[in-house]
């Protein structure tokens, strides 16, 4: 594999003083005693600007729970990548964020849950949206790039507008609205955040409406939701193409969910070279070019626009991480995805008692 990573995605930490309902990491997260040092993480951000990538993502977790965040997003600047912070804004004042501006900060993504504050609080798991307004106030005071996250689902996808107006009353350059993708502790939730097809179809002329009043102010992305898609996403650019994942722990992955594929053995990026990892190893080769596609994706148009769609979901899903991604109109197994869809709606209240994202085993 010749072409560079495009991104080193650092999770520095699986720690997070939010609880998100639809929190997509994985269910066997990474201790705290487990984390990576400051030398471990700058000697792999170096070395990513050696073999050629051009974005450092710092996030978690919370990595703002690393007290050498700044540490370490000098070390992105002095590597000539461009260092985005991905946050929920805990743990964030105007001091430190004034430091990590001047330490060579570039771009801040701050997680917003809802537009309104009671339901927000509720989807964290804390009371964290008055301090989310306050962190985005002190961003603007600086020259860096502000994305705003909205994340949607069945319980706030009906104020849509209000979430785009929050981010336009912030002063966001872009808002990136996603929909639940199910992994992690999303699953667990499915059933209660698993928009409908009418859901859906009115959230449609709701962002084409504000993305033309929007033009030239805010960006507006909207990431549907897979399971009624008619196609799926080409999951992270296609596996191993053009992202490189490092946990906490060191391990280096294609994507966050990689880990739910059985038999796949990941190198760790403190103890083996990143160039030979990215070029060699044989967790990012599986998935790579063709020869791994079973019909009908081998044969498929669109082999070389979503690469068979996400691994990991056709694991979760059809439980063979080689199938084509169950979500696909083409897939043999579209049933499972149809079948799990009438299951969330037939018969199914918003009523939902949450089951909430826990910290790692020796986290505090």
């Amino acid at each position: 594999m010749s072409a560079a990573p495009q991104a080193l995605i650092a999770e520095v930490t699986h720690r997070c003083p939010l609880h998100c309902v639809y929190c997509s990491n994985p269910l066997e997260m990474q201790a705290a005693r487990n984390e990576l040092s400051t030398e471990d993480w700058s000697g792999i951000i170096r070395q990513a600007g050696q073999l050629g990538c051009w974005h450092l993502h710092l996030t978690g977790g919370e990595p703002l729970l690393r007290r050498d965040i700044g540490e370490l997003v000098r070390a992105g600047r002095q590597s000539g990548l461009y260092v985005n912070l991905i946050t929920s804004g805990l743990g964030l004042t105007r001091e430190r964020l004034r430091l990590l501006v001047e330490s060579g900060l570039d771009h801040i993504q701050l997680s917003f849950q809802d537009s309104e504050e009671e339901a927000a609080n509720m989807f964290a798991g804390v009371t964290a949206h008055a301090q989310k307004l306050r962190v985005a106030e002190w961003i603007r005071e600086h020259r860096i790039a502000f994305t705003a996250n909205l994340v949607v689902h069945r319980q706030n996808i009906d104020r849509l507008r209000e979430g785009i107006r929050l981010a336009e009353q912030l002063g966001a350059d872009k808002l990136e609205i996603a929909n639940v993708q199910y992994y992690g502790w999303a699953i667990r939730n499915r059933a209660a955040l698993l928009p409908s097809r009418e859901q859906l179809r009115a959230s449609l002329p709701v962002i084409e409406a504000e993305r033309a009043r929007l033009s030239g102010k805010m960006r507006i992305d909207y990431v549907l939701p897979d399971y009624y898609a008619k196609y799926p996403k080409p999951c992270m650019g296609g596996w191993g193409r053009s992202l490189l994942l490092i946990d906490p722990a060191g391990r280096a992955m294609p994507c966050h969910s990689a880990g739910v594929i059985p038999g796949l053995e990941f190198p760790n990026a403190a103890r083996e070279p990143l160039q030979a990892i990215w070029e060699q190893s044989a967790a990012f080769e599986r998935f790579r070019g063709e020869e791994w596609m079973e019909e009908p994706c081998r044969s498929c148009e669109r082999k070389e626009i979503d690469f068979g769609g996400c691994r990991c979901q056709a694991m979760l899903i059809a439980g063979d991480a080689a199938a084509t991604d169950p979500v696909c109109s083409l897939s043999p197994q579209r049933f499972l995805v149809d079948d799990l869809i009438e299951g969330v709606h037939v018969g199914k209240s918003n009523e939902q008692e949450w089951v909430y994202r826990i910290d790692p085993v020796g986290s505090r």
